[in-house]
């Protein structure tokens, strides 16, 4: 055996003795698990899709969650610029949602009507990831717990989320504490309530946008919460064009108007002065 053999097979077996054994990448990934969690009710071809699409985005909301709330400890802990990587991730992951709605709109309104009786009551609309995400950002609506009574733990957390600060409560509470005045009604909400726009709390952001050089890193937090806004408002929007010209003005499985209620998500806001302000600068 040559010395550069002999060298060659030193370093496996070196690198052998800190590898963990018996990890395989479908161990370490569950793949038997997560490939076989696709159960079409139907044999219509295309439900394999409308299932993988939805599957697939409640993993990213799993992801974003996991994210908002680094986020949120970050920021209530006053590490501003730490938490911004967790934001642009979000709106990374809200961008790829965004874009899947061109492969399921590939699925034809005759494709769709082949198994959509077989759907029943079900809907996006009762997704308890996306309601918390909502929740987190700020759009608090406990209507929407209802759908999850069956399913304590998607319950209890849409309960506490609920319950606790939103990430729009985060930053303006930093915003008070780094010295712009923040009106004390704002500050002592109830935060289990859905937040309303508030005069004061534009002028505190107006404060930071003529002047970013001095309020630099609240500048920017602003500016990546106006990011997640935008980004949910492209989802939302892409959601509306893609289900009209999929089921057009049908009524959702879900019991909703369809169209018209997704249509109505469009004027929602989660941080509606980042948006007001700009007019007045």
């Amino acid at each position: 055996m040559t010395e550069s053999s002999e060298s060659i097979r030193s370093h496996s077996i070196e690198n052998a003795r800190h590898e963990p054994q018996g990890i395989t990448y479908a161990g370490y990934l569950s793949l038997d698990a997560l490939l076989n969690a696709q159960n079409p009710r139907s044999d219509q071809h295309d439900e394999m899709l409308f299932v993988i699409i939805h599957q697939t985005k409640e993993l990213w909301l799993k992801q974003i969650l996991h994210e908002v709330a680094l986020a949120q400890s970050l920021i209530r802990a006053g590490n501003l610029v730490p938490a911004y990587k967790s934001l642009a991730r979000v709106s990374r992951i809200q961008s790829v949602m965004t874009q899947s709605w061109d492969i399921l709109a590939t699925m034809t309104p005759a494709d769709y009507l082949r198994f959509r009786g077989d759907l029943g009551s079900s809907s996006g609309f009762q997704s308890d990831q996306f309601r918390r995400l909502e929740t987190m950002l700020g759009l608090k609506d406990p209507r929407f717990l209802r759908f999850h009574v069956e399913r304590s733990e998607a319950h209890a957390a849409l309960v506490a989320a609920i319950e606790a600060p939103s990430l729009y409560d985060d930053a303006l509470r930093q915003l008070s504490l780094a010295g712009v005045p923040v009106p004390e009604e704002v500050l002592n909400r109830d935060v289990s309530q859905s937040y309303e726009p508030h005069e004061g709390v534009e002028a505190a952001w107006l404060e930071v946008y003529r002047n970013t050089e001095k309020w630099w890193p609240l500048y920017q937090l602003a500016e990546k919460l106006v990011d997640l806004d935008d980004a949910l408002l492209t989802w939302r929007h892409k959601h509306v064009v893609t289900v009209e010209r999929i089921i057009g003005r049908r009524q959702g499985t879900g019991g909703t108007d369809g169209v018209g209620y997704l249509v109505e998500t469009l004027k929602r806001r989660c941080f509606p002065e980042l948006w007001s302000l700009r007019t007045k600068l």
